[in-house]
């Protein structure tokens, strides 16, 4: 337990609440977007979350980007697993949902980690989406569908393109976040 505190310490009440915020947004986002991909999806027997998961995983991309903190997406993931669960919304595989929302969060934090990366820049805001999705499909894939090889290799490289998709609207959200940041302290300073 101490090595969790330790690990949480590491993050202000600021990004707390901006993690809780956007572990929400991605749930509320979720249950609209994927219903709706399903009806591209479903005649090709591709998951609907390999298409709309680069719009709900954008969440954890922008997460790390506004708060900087590695394990920001980790994090995220968590506290989505945990509202899948109290609340029984879709989406929920029971407590298998710790294992299926987290992973996401954990690889795409490992890969920028690996890469020396925070979702500054284009690339590894793409790369951070990918990484989301494969991994959210994989562990889907695992726990409900076990895909044959053809649908199964569609799948993920639906779930790549979204992803990364996801990501690098992740990364323009944030520009435009700082923006607006910039504009706010310049007009802080002359007044």
């Amino acid at each position: 337990m101490n090595l969790m505190q330790k690990f949480l310490d590491r993050f202000s009440l600021y990004d707390l609440i901006i993690i809780a915020l956007l572990a929400a947004l991605g749930i509320a986002t979720k249950s609209i977007i994927v219903p709706l991909a399903h009806i591209i999806t479903g005649p090709f027997f591709i998951p609907s979350g390999a298409v709309a998961g680069g719009f709900y995983m954008m969440w954890l991309v922008l997460g790390f980007g506004i708060t900087g903190r590695r394990g920001t997406m980790t994090l995220i993931g968590l506290v989505q697993a945990i509202l899948v669960i109290a609340t029984g919304i879709v989406g929920s595989h029971g407590v298998i949902s710790l294992l299926t929302y987290t992973m996401p969060g954990i690889l795409a934090d490992l890969g920028l980690f690996l890469i020396g990366h925070r979702v500054c820049c284009l690339p590894c805001s793409f790369l951070a989406g990918l990484l989301c999705n494969i991994t959210g499909t994989i562990m889907v894939n695992l726990v409900y569908f076990r895909l044959p090889l053809i649908p199964l290799v569609l799948s993920l490289s639906i779930a790549a393109l979204s992803g990364g998709l996801g990501g690098m609207l992740a990364f323009k959200i944030l520009e435009q976040i700082r923006t607006f940041q910039n504009r706010d302290q310049n007009v802080s300073s002359n007044q």
